[in-house]
């Protein structure tokens, strides 16, 4: 017989449960209880089970009155009273327990993206010249928006300019809670097809634009020896910014030559704030690149949804003469393309989520 996903679920969980009294078990003991960097440790994964393990008990407990009503109804022996009043008390114990699975179903799936709280966000042009470069621009005041609706906090890090106002390239920070399990889904190739400001005889053109959503977890589970393991160089800093900005040394280029990963930071006139940031997105993406590797160990089934990063996957197409956005990932087309590109972002992103959600319930 086949198991459903409520069946792997509650194995999961359960396996989950265990794993947490196995913790707690390992802080009482007194060994463990002297060594500060393993204490500290056990206590961090403890906090993240914990916010699982809490509503699967609750669910459990749901379940064992549901049970002992029902054998009090299916008890002959039992006074008529007592079983009318367990029948009565079924309903509203079922609706608990199908609400708080459905709860816990959302968070076993999700709580890995829902934690982090910080992502570094890049848009580049691809093919289509100026044109690239305007819908980068577009882009950025989408998520801008978006962001601005959602009370995410944006910083752009850094941005190169194009001749008639687009962008070529643009990183961003965005923080907020759960970000990433919101703008975790824009990594890839974004498409567009309209006509150019540049094109005078009204002919739709084909652009394209990649997106990378990198997280930014507060404790990243990688280790960067910044003199060992990265290459810095620096030079001067080219481009506007007065004498400072030509003659002082203060762009820098970081290197890691094991993935070939470079980082180059110039927008600021200060090295130290340079270099600052260039970390910040060299630790972002070294992170998605060994964590990416693990995840494609992990399952297949997820390889176009969050933990991707796939740049060359063209993920959407944005047609302005029909008005049209499609998600090419879940086939979802939206003849709304003008109130998106204003930030109204909620009906692509929830398609998304609900999708990616199916997907990995399944892979349990």
């Amino acid at each position: 017989m086949t198991e459903s996903v409520e069946d792997r679920l509650i194995a999961k969980l359960q396996e989950l449960d265990d794993r947490y009294a196995d913790l707690h078990e390992q802080m009482a003991d007194q060994k463990v209880a002297c060594d500060p960097v393993q204490s500290v440790a056990l206590a961090k994964e403890v906090g993240k089970l914990r916010r699982l393990v809490q509503p699967f008990r609750e669910l459990r407990k749901i379940g064992v009155d549901l049970e002992e009503a029902r054998g009090i109804i299916a008890d002959s022996t039992q006074d008529q009273d007592m079983r009318d009043l367990a029948e009565e008390e079924i309903p509203a114990l079922q609706e608990r327990y199908d609400a708080q699975l459905e709860t816990l179903k959302e968070s076993v799936v999700t709580s890995d993206d829902a934690a982090i709280n910080s992502v570094i966000l890049e848009i580049r042009a691809g093919t289509g010249g100026e044109e690239a470069a305007l819908f980068v621009r577009d882009l950025y005041e989408m998520y801008l928006r978006y962001c601005d609706r959602r009370k995410f906090k944006l910083e752009v890090i850094e941005q190169s300019g194009a001749d008639m106002g687009g962008l070529k390239e643009i990183i961003l920070n965005i923080k907020g809670e759960g970000v990433y399990s919101y703008l975790g889904y824009e990594s890839g190739g974004h498409r567009v097809q309209r006509v150019p400001e540049t094109e005078s005889q009204g002919r739709v053109h084909t652009s394209a634009v990649t997106v990378a959503v990198l997280p930014e977890p507060e404790e990243v589970d990688i280790e960067i020896n910044w003199e060992k393991d990265v290459e810095e160089f620096v030079s001067r800093a080219g481009g506007p910014g007065g004498q400072n900005v030509n003659k002082v040394s203060s762009a820098i280029k970081l290197m890691h030559p094991e993935t070939g990963i470079s980082v180059s930071m110039r927008d600021e006139k200060s090295q130290h704030k340079n270099r600052a940031k260039a970390r910040r997105i060299m630790t972002a993406r070294l992170y998605e690149h060994f964590q990416g590797a693990v995840d494609r160990e992990r399952s297949d089934a997820r390889k176009t949804m969050i933990g991707s990063g796939d740049r060359s996957q063209r993920v959407r197409t944005y047609n302005f003469p029909q008005n049209r956005c499609s998600d090419h990932r879940i086939n979802l087309d939206l003849y709304s393309l003008e109130k998106i590109m204003q930030g109204e972002m909620d009906a692509l992103i929830e398609g998304l989520q609900a999708y990616d959600k199916e997907q990995r319930l399944k892979s349990l």
